[in-house]
């Protein structure tokens, strides 16, 4: 009973939103903070870090991470894009160069067209990544919630990460560990397991598109929040129809690529990158 009167409120709030959003020429704008939550233990494996270094640390990670992002979205397009602002002086010491690398750039959806389009620059190389999107195979619950002046559902999914590893490389284990011929498919298994994020999003039928930020869609409203693995987006203001409406565009400049082959091009600069420093460390313990 519960769940038909769930149902019952999705299709009555979907059907009062849908009136607004029934004009050829909808808009809208919603606003994003994203805040990712960083695994310290893993830096400074070499030596231990004192709590005056940690903290430094957790300040330049939180400049690259804790940012404010817009998603501006119609029926069927949306662009989700980060909001420029003003470094704290020294920061972003140290980490400029990758946080203007590792900091994803314009993200183009077209829901009719199936497409999902990123413009993003590495290390002062322009790339277009291209993907059909990526359908998502969500999980609707029941839990509600308010945001603002929304009412969201629950959402639940698995999803494969796409975030690249910027910190120190796991360790590794003795080459006697690994004469088991069993082994290297137990680790590839292990490591498919581990490369699956779990995704929570709360949409609000009250908007009827499928829209979201970054790569999310597909739930029957838009995802005002999103927590996928250790990243997390809530929305902090909506506009509907604003008076200037922002044209949305599709990126078209860059080298095509996939997601597959750009998170590739990443990780052997960042293997080049550690292997440099090593060299450069003089050999030191």
């Amino acid at each position: 009973m519960q769940k038909i009167t769930t149902i019952i409120l999705i299709l009555a709030f979907a059907f009062i939103g849908a009136t607004k959003v029934e004009a050829q020429d909808f808009q809208g704008k919603a606003y994003y903070f994203s805040k990712t939550t960083m695994d310290m233990s893993r830096f400074g494996r070499g030596r231990q870090m004192n709590e005056q270094e940690k903290k430094q640390m957790e300040n330049r990670l939180k400049s690259m991470f804790e940012k404010t992002y817009v998603l501006t979205f119609n029926k069927e397009e949306s662009i989700f894009i980060e909001e420029e602002k003003l470094a704290a002086p020294g920061s972003g010491r140290g980490m400029g160069m990758f946080g203007s690398s590792f900091s994803p750039g314009p993200q183009y959806k077209n829901i009719k067209e199936g497409l999902y389009l990123q413009d993003q620059e590495f290390f002062g190389k322009q790339f277009l990544i291209k993907e059909e999107l990526e359908s998502i195979e969500w999980v609707m619950g029941t839990e509600t919630k308010q945001i603002g002046q929304y009412l969201c559902f629950k959402a639940t999914a698995k999803k494969r990460s796409t975030q690249v590893n910027i910190g120190p490389p796991p360790r590794r284990e003795n080459a006697e560990t690994k004469t088991d011929s069993i082994k290297p498919i137990e680790d590839a298994d292990k490591k498919e397991e581990d490369d699956m994020i779990d995704v929570v999003a709360w949409y609000t039928p009250q908007i009827p598109v499928s829209q979201g930020p970054s790569e999310f869609w597909g739930l029957p409203g838009l995802i005002l929040e999103i927590s996928a693995g250790n990243n997390t987006m809530l929305c902090t203001k909506i506009v509907i129809n604003p008076e200037e409406k922002t044209k949305i565009v599709a990126p078209k400049k860059g080298e095509e690529v996939t997601k597959q082959e750009y998170n590739e091009i990443i990780t052997a600069k960042m293997e080049e990158f550690r292997a440099n420093r090593r060299r450069g460390g003089g050999g030191r313990r």
